[in-house]
């Protein structure tokens, strides 16, 4: 197996892992990561689709060490052959974690029991993990966000959803029209629902309470954009790197007939943020 993590350990002195795709590293995840030693690390299978923590953003996340394996450079592994390659890598290994639903090998052939007949060391299996009566899975966490409820995703991930993009040049009508923004293209993550959110912004290392617009500008051009106002602050000097939390949906996005209303509706959004307790 290959590993891509960004921080660097001695294998040999891992002596716990926790197996599985951790797209989110949310409240189900994070019940698995309890069972890990103070040797432990986190395998993270990439599947390719991950867009809540996409990458290597799962790191963010988490103390222990994460390594990550491309499934379609192990998928050709059955049973055996898998936990003879985590033996042979990790070879002070003593106990595994997983969850419930936990397949592995070709076609996903093998089954905890298999893992533990297969395994000498000590097998944990998570239970399925619910939040406000409601299972916590990645999927779910997905629709929340994709419906514009970032706030029960915030729940579910413990944490604020947030996306990372690069600073880009604007339609330019912001600041000379309107208010300025920050304007951002980001790969990889899931969109929340087009609309207006109230948000953290940060750049250049700093966080700023901000207004955030993503969606179609309906009243404009028409293109998709991904806009953040910062409240009450003017930057004149933003690296290429910007990351938004996003705290609350706060309207649609909707279409003015003159931009005038625009305007208006922009300026009452602002307010709205700034005198949020978020």
């Amino acid at each position: 197996m290959n590993n891509k993590s960004l921080k660097i350990y001695d294998k040999s002195d891992i002596r716990s892992i926790a197996i599985g795709g951790f797209d989110g590293m949310h409240l189900a995840h994070q019940e698995l990561f309890k069972l890990l030693d103070k040797n432990g690390a986190i395998l993270v299978i990439e599947t390719g689709h991950a867009n809540l923590t996409p990458k290597t953003n799962r790191d963010k996340y988490t103390d222990f060490p994460l390594y990550y394996y491309d499934l379609d450079e192990i998928k050709h592994l059955n049973a055996q052959e898998f936990i003879r390659s985590l033996n042979e890598e990790y070879q002070n290994l003593k106990c595994i974690v997983v969850g419930f639903d936990f397949r592995f090998g070709v076609n996903a052939s093998g089954s905890i029991e298999d893992l533990k007949n297969l395994f000498a060391g000590d097998v944990k299996i998570v239970e399925e993990f619910s939040y406000e009566n409601i299972a916590v899975h990645s999927r779910v966490i997905r629709d929340f966000i994709s419906c514009g409820d970032v706030q029960k995703a915030n729940k579910f991930l413990n944490k604020n959803y947030t996306i990372d993009g690069l600073h880009i040049k604007g339609q330019g009508l912001g600041a000379k029209q309107f208010v300025p923004t920050i304007n951002i293209r980001v790969n990889d993550f899931l969109y929340p629902e087009s609309g207006i959110y109230a948000t953290y912004t940060y750049v250049n290392n700093t966080k700023y309470k901000s207004a955030t617009f993503i969606g179609h500008r309906v009243t404009t051009d028409g293109k998709f954009a991904i806009e953040t106002h910062i409240i009450d602050e003017v930057l004149h000097d933003v690296n290429s790197h910007v990351s938004i939390e996003f705290i609350k949906k706060i309207r649609e996005n909707k279409k003015f007939e003159v931009y005038k209303d625009l305007q208006n509706q922009i300026m009452q959004d602002i307010k709205l943020v700034k005198n949020m307790d978020i």
